[in-house]
């Protein structure tokens, strides 16, 4: 079992590079540095050379080559490989040793779902970067890098510090904040994938006149109109200032929410640990606060937006430590 522990432990360092690499190729514009899957111009790497570049642009006039936009697209892929293997080992080795008590559905689940990440990896390059699919993959390796996280939990052995049975019904509210935070990273996917991020730059909720701009007609149709390519959005000003509008409000609720849950489990909490995970929890939450308000008052710089990716991420696995940690029986 400790194998399987450290393997899965491997496997989450390298989900959150490879969703840290995915948010900086997203963010750089390279989502279609290469127009084709899974090489790069029918290469394993980047065309480099003058005679490469030009049969790679041959084949794709459409697509000029841009060696940075396109290592930074492999670079995501190589690693997003990694983690595909790394995660087949996994499952493996889980069937291998069931009779020592490994859990084998959820590495098995887990390896699916890495399955459909690459078709939606796929679809990202093949659909010209349809919003839905781009959202789709982005929650797909937040979805991925939460299981393994969860499984990690599972192999190991700790239980619920005596004294605290009291505030195992908070395990249902954690759980509401889970389904809260998805909805929030949901809505983030969206707005980065409709490129909305800047068309609201004041706080807390918009510019002057932002009410009267709503519109959902369109704003988050999941099939869009057919277009040669969707990078760089394809929807009016009204409908991103919606999208980023939405936005704003799921994270001033989820920020509420969240910080009354934590408060809540500290204050009633007797154990080390329940008056410890709230504290992470709230402090993770405030630095993704404020990297959303640096990323509207400095233009969204892009070391800032990655972490705020990233750190999405962590709050999440804070956020399934302490809810897992309210299920667990002794």
């Amino acid at each position: 079992m400790f194998a399987v522990r450290r393997l899965v432990f491997v496997s989450i360092l390298l989900a959150l590079v490879v969703v840290s690499l995915g948010a900086y190729t997203r963010l750089t514009h390279a989502g279609l540095g290469c127009p084709d899957w899974p090489g790069c111009y029918g290469l394993i790497d980047v065309p480099q050379t003058q005679a490469q570049i030009a049969k790679a642009e041959a084949a794709f006039p459409e697509r000029p080559v841009e060696v940075q936009k396109a290592w930074n697209e492999m670079i995501h892929r190589y690693f997003a490989g990694a983690l595909g293997l790394l995660i087949l080992w996994i499952a493996i080795a889980s069937v291998k040793q069931r009779k020592q008590g490994i859990p084998v559905v959820l590495p098995l689940v887990i390896l699916g779902i890495v399955t459909f990440q690459a078709l939606l990896g796929m679809w990202t390059v093949t659909m010209k970067l349809m919003p839905v699919v781009v959202m789709a993959h982005l929650l797909g390796g937040f979805t991925t890098l939460c299981l393994l996280f969860l499984l990690y939990l599972r192999l190991s052995n700790y239980r619920i510090p005596g004294g605290d049975w009291s505030i195992k019904k908070y395990a249902r509210f954690g759980l509401v904040g889970v389904g809260l935070l998805t909805v929030q990273i949901a809505l983030g996917g969206w707005t980065s994938s409709n490129y909305a991020a800047l068309h609201c730059t004041e706080l807390p909720i918009c510019q002057s006149g932002w009410v009267e701009q709503l519109t959902f007609d369109n704003s988050f149709d999941l099939i869009p109109p057919e277009k040669a390519t969707y990078e760089f959005g394809h929807l009016d000003h009204d409908e991103r200032i919606t999208i980023h509008v939405m936005h704003r409000i799921g994270a001033i609720v989820t920020f509420i929410y969240l910080t009354w849950l934590a408060l809540t489990i500290r204050r009633k909490a007797q154990s080390s640990f329940f008056q410890t995970v709230p504290v992470v929890l709230l402090v993770i939450l405030l630095i993704q606060v404020a990297l959303g308000v640096s990323n509207v008052v400095m233009s969204l710089p892009l070391g800032i937006a990655v972490s705020h990716n990233v750190v999405a991420a962590c709050l999440m696995m804070v956020l399934i430590t302490l809810t897992y940690s309210l299920q667990r029986k002794t």
